[in-house]
């Protein structure tokens, strides 16, 4: 079997664990709250609440006339996709609604935190493999690939209609307060974990040994970076210095090569977001 092959694997074993918690935060903590929630899934508890509708059978209907819009704007790839997470997402619901779960918080307003941080954290696990559990994630996803702004804020807004909305149908301000509450944690889980993912650090590096560090970087970690002249000026001895970004997660192995190449390196790392370019972010427009 291929690399390519095993990579698509995980990426979709990795799809199913993100909706896996979006189901479990929806079904275990939001629908026994009878709180709305956001998005498709939002629409859809209305609709339970109102006139009995499945939640699983609505959500997978509707998102069948949203999932052509994804195939054509974010291409057949991302299409597949989101056809297999909103699939997995709406028989987890069905699976879910049939068991007939109590609520395990009695407490509305913290069914609301903790649901919310599950079925954000689930959206982020979904987002960062270029997937969607469908729904108002397919319009955000959208908006992202042409314009730099966060998924999650986007959500947010199509999200304070849909739950404001459903008022009519609980008649209760107490419960659209949480989910609105609700809805905020889901919007700061998916860019916590997105951010948290994409993450970047800049480090510099001065020592004498240069070669041997740049080379591990450059063929190991395969990361660009520039080499600078310096002068120490206690010293008024040239030096080189090393300047590169990497992702956070390559940090530790970046310092451990170092540690054994030349134990006295002095190194200066900062924390870095929006880095564009080759290896990272495309610049949209």
């Amino acid at each position: 079997m291929s690399a390519k092959v095993l990579s698509e694997i995980k990426s979709y074993a990795i799809i199913f664990i993100g909706n896996l918690l979006y189901a479990i935060g929806m079904m275990v903590l939001i629908i026994p709250a009878k709180i709305t929630g956001g998005g498709i899934s939002g629409v859809c508890a209305t609709l339970f609440y109102a006139i009995r509708l499945p939640i699983g059978l609505t959500y997978f209907v509707i998102n069948i006339f949203l999932i052509f819009l994804a195939i054509k704007v974010l291409g057949a790839k991302f299409g597949i996709k989101t056809v297999f997470g909103m699939t997995v997402l709406s028989i987890l619901m069905t699976i879910g609604q049939q068991l007939n779960l109590q609520p395990i918080v009695k407490d509305s307003f913290l069914a609301a935190v903790l649901g919310g941080i599950l079925c954000g954290t689930g959206l982020g696990v979904v987002f960062s493999q270029g997937g969607s559990s469908g729904g108002t994630d397919i319009i955000a996803m959208i908006i992202n690939k042409y314009r730099n702004i966060s998924p999650g804020r986007i959500i947010m807004y199509c999200d304070v209609i849909i739950i404001g909305s459903s008022w009519f149908v609980l008649h209760s301000i107490e419960k659209v307060v949480y989910s609105y509450v609700s809805m905020w944690v889901v919007s700061y889980a998916i860019d916590a974990f997105l951010s948290g993912a994409n993450q970047s650090a800049q480090i510099f590096i001065f020592s004498p040994k240069y070669e041997e560090i740049a080379d591990f970087i450059t063929f190991d970690t395969k990361r660009g970076l520039t080499l600078l002249d310096g002068v120490g000026w206690y010293t008024k001895q040239d030096v080189k210095v090393i300047v590169t970004i990497v992702r956070k997660r390559e940090v530790s192995e970046i310092f451990k090569a170092i540690k054994k190449i030349d134990p006295d390196a002095f190194i200066s790392m900062g924390s870095v977001m929006g880095v564009f370019g080759e290896g990272f972010e495309q610049i949209k427009h």
